[in-house]
């Protein structure tokens, strides 16, 4: 048998990343029955961390990890703060309080945030046709949020989808100045969560309590922490490196919605709603609609 191509076997790799991405909220609401979510996120978050060391000891980057400086340390405790301390704080507080569906339909709203802050942030420009793109989205946020009552926009719960979208805005700004950092991709990665969860572990210590996790409470901690962080960036990083077009890589991500509304229906047994469902259409339409105007014009 041959073996696979590079092409099909990035394409592997981002769907199996994309599978893991999808399970997020269903993962996300079982832990949060078992403890709050910054015990939850610090377990996680130190889990990744050592699965990740281990991923890099195997490719050979210890001499990456020992050769990291004072800029790079600095970096990343800005970044460590941004992602994953403030961001799953936020999040993982609309998710106590939303159901499952419409805290990850909202949350996906970050790739609009990301066009946005790219603007002041990054001098980028925005095309006419990519506004309407984006007011596509935000149509589809709306239709989310107040679950389909446009008429009086009576949203079903204020604070969670605020809190929804505004992890939206840290996730968006996390990447813009990620990108803007030199260094190994894992290396950085490795170095974010470590300081997360320091900063995680003073918030556990004056917010909440370090106690023994229940053996559910304990395996949302392992899955989250190896598949939706850990083994998640490190498929996704390993298509991206062997993609030649991380445009259509890219694409890929857009399943993600869709099937965390599959596990969510089959796992929480939580009924899908038709405004969840059809918001989400026009948030993803609107996604890609700006993503093809944007490679136009790339190209041109």
């Amino acid at each position: 048998m041959n073996p696979m191509r590079p092409r099909n076997l990035a394409v592997f790799f981002a769907l199996v990343a994309v599978v893991f991405w999808s399970t997020s909220a269903t993962a996300f609401s079982f832990g949060l029955r078992e403890m709050d979510g910054l015990q939850l996120m610090f377990g996680a978050v130190l889990v990744s961390v050592v699965c990740l060391v281990c991923l890099a000891l195997l490719q050979g980057k210890g001499s990456c990890l020992r050769a990291v400086g004072f800029a790079e340390l600095k970096h990343a405790a800005l970044l460590g703060f941004l992602n994953p301390f403030l961001y799953y704080a936020i999040l993982l507080k609309a998710y106590s309080i939303l159901p499952a569906q419409e805290a990850m339909a909202l949350n996906y709203l970050w790739p609009v945030v990301l066009v946005l802050l790219s603007i002041p942030l990054l001098g980028q420009k925005v095309a006419k046709g990519e506004w309407v793109a984006l007011g596509i989205s935000f149509f589809g946020i709306l239709i989310i949020a107040t679950q389909g009552d446009l008429s009086q926009l009576k949203f079903t719960n204020g604070v969670g989808d605020a809190l929804a979208l505004g992890s939206t805005l840290i996730w968006a700004l996390y990447w813009i100045l990620n990108v803007r950092t030199d260094g190994d991709d894992i290396v950085k990665l490795i170095l974010n969560l470590a300081f997360g969860s320091v900063y995680l572990l003073v918030a556990v210590l004056l917010f909440s309590e370090l106690e023994i996790p229940t053996m559910r409470g304990a395996g949302a901690m392992l899955y989250i922490g190896l598949f939706e962080i850990a083994f998640a960036f490190f498929f996704w990083l390993k298509a991206l490196q062997l993609s030649t077009s991380t445009a259509r890589i890219g694409q890929l991500i857009f399943l993600a919605p869709f099937l965390s509304l599959l596990w969510i229906q089959l796992a929480l047994k939580e009924p899908i709603q038709s405004a969840t469902l059809i918001g989400l259409l026009f948030l993803v339409s609107g996604i890609l609609v700006q993503r093809y105007l944007a490679l136009d014009r790339a190209e041109t």
